[in-house]
């Protein structure tokens, strides 16, 4: 019999230096897809071309498929609610990836 295991995922937006771009994703591992992101890990990248490598916003979800759900409704919406939801958590806009990689 097979189990089919499940994994948690998270939407997350990045953002540019002057915060002009933003990048809505959805990953299983958002400390290491923000470290790829970062460093230009795909040179080729809407990231990379954009330089979004600031991470200002992110949200938790048991299931990948919920996550998933999740980033089609946040691209489906304005850039002012995706600016509203970066507020609403990170009113600063400033770089959460050193809080994901504190211990």
């Amino acid at each position: 019999m097979n189990k089919v295991f499940q994994r948690g995922g998270c939407v997350y937006i990045m953002t540019n230096k002057l915060h002009t771009v933003l990048y809505v994703g959805v990953t299983s591992d958002i400390i290491s897809r923000t470290w790829e992101h970062k460093n230009n890990k795909y040179p080729r990248s809407f990231t990379s071309r954009y330089k979004c490598n600031k991470l200002v916003y992110y949200t938790f979800h048991s299931h990948i498929e919920e996550a998933i759900a999740t980033e089609k409704l946040i691209k489906g919406n304005s850039r002012e609610y995706k600016k509203q939801l970066v507020h609403s958590m990170n009113p600063e806009w400033k770089d959460l990836y050193d809080e994901l990689t504190k211990e």
